[in-house]
C-alpha cells in the first residue's frame, strides 16, 4: 500500500492576509488559488519552496464555530512542523521578516528546533533533523536522492 498526506487544512480569517503572510514572510509558494462559485469559497494551496508533496489548504472560516479555531487548531500545541535543510538560514530570514518565535533555538539529539507563531497564533516547529536521525533517513534522504 502506498499513501501520502497531500493537503492539511488551516482555518484562516482572510485569504489575502494569509497568502501575504505565508508567501512574503515564510517564502511559501502559492500553488493554486481557484474560486469555487457554487460554494462561494476559494481553493488556496500553499507549500514551502522545493517541498516534497504536502501542501496547506488555506480554508477561510465560514461560520462562528470555525472562527473559534483560527489560531488554535491544536489547542495550544505545536500544530505544524516545517523541516529545513538549513535551520540557521531560515531562522535568520524569519527573524528579519518579523516572525514571532516563542521558543528559542535548541539542539536536541534529533536536530535543531525553534517554535514560531504564524499570523493567527498557530504554533509551528522550524526544525532541521540531523542526518543520522530516523526521520531524516527515511524521508529526507529518500526525497533528495
Amino acid at each position: 500500500m502506498k499513501q501520502s498526506i497531500v493537503h492539511i487544512a488551516l482555518v484562516v480569517s482572510d485569504y489575502e492576509e494569509a497568502i501575504e503572510f505565508y508567501t512574503k514572510k515564510l517564502y511559501f509558494e502559492l500553488i493554486e488559488d481557484t474560486y469555487i462559485p457554487e460554494q462561494d469559497k476559494r481553493w488556496v494551496l500553499i507549500a514551502p519552496p522545493n517541498g516534497n508533496g504536502c501542501a496547506i489548504l488555506l480554508a477561510r472560516a465560514s461560520n462562528a464555530e470555525q472562527e473559534k479555531f483560527i489560531g488554535n487548531q491544536a489547542g495550544g500545541r505545536v500544530f505544524l512542523f516545517l523541516s529545513t535543510d538549513d535551520f540557521w538560514r531560515d531562522y535568520s530570514k524569519y527573524i528579519d521578516e518579523g516572525v514571532k518565535f516563542i521558543r528559542e533555538p535548541t539542539e536536541y539529539d534529533y536536530g535543531t528546533v525553534a517554535v514560531f507563531e504564524d499570523l493567527y497564533g498557530n504554533r509551528w516547529d522550524l526544525l532541521e533533523h540531523k542526518s543520522d536521525h530516523v526521520f531524516s533517513q527515511k524521508y529526507h534522504n529518500k526525497a533528495i536522492t
